[in-house]
């Protein structure tokens, strides 16, 4: 049984040894592991815990490479499976602190070996026994990915999880991955009848649920069945909110030096929370720094912190746990 099973998307993420300029003046890259759900498990494999992503890679050096660095950070890979005759993605980043990060996507398009997934990849033993499952909305761009996605949750129905067990769905929404927006908005509502707890920023919500207030739109993720919502709201935070409980995390302040990872640090860190059944307030607290301190480093899979470096950069700021 894992702690933390995640399903969607992998690549190998390339970013620029050299900073503030754009990709056509640099002249070296380093490569790192990519690609969100792949990235929680590894934050969440940081903690101690036993996590796992179900999805494909191609038979090419940089899958092999992707495997290998699942393995080094303790994520198992035995859920990866290998496409015959694509190749594994790639995407570059422009570091532009403190707030330009543009990515280019190379390998997805017309299609890409996670969005080649089919319900004959999944365990659906260890879909329906891990702890957490963590899905994205990404994954249900393409077929036959939607249909192994969907295939997933089917085999674990939130109203037979047990009370220790928990369905998340990040809402990662990237629009050049989709046709349009409503079939994203329908992929998100058909997502949002298995999980338990959704994650997203106000864009994303706005998406599944529709625009207004961060409350507004917790509101009515509640509505659509989960226990726990959560709104990103930048700058102002994050805002949690359950039938009977509302809480609002201040950001704690970093110097961006690449805004990417900082997401997928503070699921791997929420993933914890959870897991260590700790009150809402730490929970959030704890995810906001730990995606504080990825967002503060430019590389995101190499900087995943560990509990007790969570728990140092918090204490500079009077948040002790």
């Amino acid at each position: 049984m894992y702690d933390l099973l995640t399903m969607g998307r992998i690549s190998v993420d390339v970013y620029p040894n050299d900073i503030g300029v754009g990709l056509e003046d640099v002249t070296s890259f380093g490569k790192y592991l990519g690609g969100s759900p792949a990235n929680v498990a590894v934050a969440a494999a940081r903690y101690g815990h036993k996590t796992s992503v179900i999805t494909r890679v191609g038979n090419d050096p940089f899958g092999t490479f992707l495997r290998r660095e699942l393995k080094k950070y303790g994520v198992d890979e035995a859920h990866v499976s290998t496409d015959p005759q694509l190749q594994t993605c790639v995407t570059f980043c422009a570091i532009k602190p403190p707030e330009d990060f543009p990515l280019y996507f190379y390998g997805r398009f017309p299609t890409a070996p996670d969005l080649q997934l089919t319900e004959a990849d999944i365990n659906k033993e260890a879909v329906k026994e891990s702890r957490i499952f963590w899905s994205t909305l990404t994954g249900m761009c393409q077929e036959p990915a939607r249909s192994a996605q969907l295939a997933a949750h089917e085999a674990r129905p939130r109203d037979l999880l047990s009370d220790e067990q928990h369905t998340i769905l990040d809402l990662d929404y990237r629009p050049m991955f989709w046709k349009n927006i409503e079939q994203a908005q329908q992929a998100a509502q058909q997502l949002l009848s298995y999980a338990t707890i959704a994650i997203g920023n106000r864009e994303e919500c706005a998406v599944a649920v529709g625009d207004g207030t961060p409350d507004e739109q917790a509101d009515r993720l509640l509505e659509a069945g989960v226990k726990l919502a959560v709104v990103k709201m930048g700058a102002n935070g994050v805002l949690a909110k359950t039938a009977t409980s509302r809480v609002v995390c201040a950001p704690t302040p970093v110097e961006t030096a690449n805004g990417l990872g900082a997401g997928d640090s503070f699921g791997g860190a929420f993933v914890h929370g959870v897991l260590s059944g700790w009150e809402l307030d730490k929970v959030l607290d704890f995810a906001n720094g730990a995606g504080a301190i990825v967002a503060s480093q430019i590389a995101c899979s190499d900087a995943m912190p560990t509990e007790s470096e969570v728990q140092e950069f918090l204490a500079q700021y009077g948040r002790n746990f």
